[in-house]
């Protein structure tokens, strides 16, 4: 029988197993949104995944997270190449649920590469919401979104995370921006004009809900700025040097983090 520390639950416990080194244990963490009356299913390319690659059977214990807070224990009871399905025996909801919720509006970038990277450490920083935003200075109108959706649930995953962001499609500028009036929340631009800027971490206020706007490679215009300081966005500087969208993405990011951790 396996004995647990007595302050975990089975769950946390096998949460601590899937953050070790060893790669085998790390790639036992699913997701499916399919749970219903305590048995999970497992899309067609997890299950596969699980059976071809980690050569589960029935009878192993699998970690499954359905990307809205629940982290599920649960045991394999039919499984081939196309389907898997596990009974759950334990489970936890709002796993690594944060105080607040953190949003982060984006231009992507000409090179897809550097968006994806940066969604990819985003979520595993911890993000809720992700908007891709359309601008006066983009350089790229289309976007792939099964591809990044795919990207964040791996993402995901990978850092043993029970949350999926959501994923917003392209928006031009303008309409999201009005769309923020109103909401709970403290709203950021980051931007590279001249004007009175402050700082994201003397400005943010620990605990409360945020969103931040990070521009494309040539910035936003000034009519955008304009348009965001007059629906409450707040600019704020990222220091002196000229940082690429990516970065710029992750900084602010991290900041929001650091500021969280900091006061708690």
């Amino acid at each position: 029988m396996l004995m647990l520390p007595k302050t975990r639950t089975k769950v946390q416990y096998f949460a601590q197993i899937c953050i070790k080194t060893d790669k085998r244990v790390k790639m036992q963490l699913f997701f499916t949104t399919d749970i219903t009356d305590n048995i999970a299913i497992l899309p067609e390319e997890e299950a596969r995944h699980c059976f071809l690659s980690l050569r589960k059977k029935v009878g192993d214990l699998i970690q499954v997270v359905d990307g809205q807070g629940g982290f599920y224990q649960a045991q394999i009871i039919t499984i081939d190449k196309k389907s898997c399905q596990a009974k759950v025996v334990d489970h936890q909801m709002g796993y690594g649920k944060r105080d607040c919720r953190i949003h982060l509006a984006v231009a992507p970038t000409k090179n897809m590469d550097r968006i994806e990277w940066l969604l990819e450490k985003a979520t595993e920083l911890g993000i809720d919401e992700v908007t891709l935003l359309l601008c006066d200075h983009s350089e790229r109108r289309q976007v792939k979104m099964e591809r990044l959706e795919k990207l964040l649930i791996a993402a995901m995953k990978q850092s043993v995370q029970a949350y999926l962001p959501r994923l917003n499609p392209l928006t031009p500028f303008a309409d999201f921006v009005i769309q923020q009036k109103g909401v709970n929340q403290q709203n950021f631009i980051a931007h590279c004009h001249s004007g009175d800027k402050g700082r994201l971490k003397g400005n943010y206020q620990p605990g409360q809900n945020v969103c931040m706007l990070i521009g494309p490679e040539g910035d936003f215009s000034t009519d955008e700025v304009a348009l965001a300081l007059a629906n409450d966005f707040f600019p704020i500087s990222l220091g002196t040097v000229r940082l690429r969208t990516e970065t710029a993405g992750l900084v602010v990011l991290h900041s929001v983090h650091f500021v969280n951790e900091e006061i708690g």
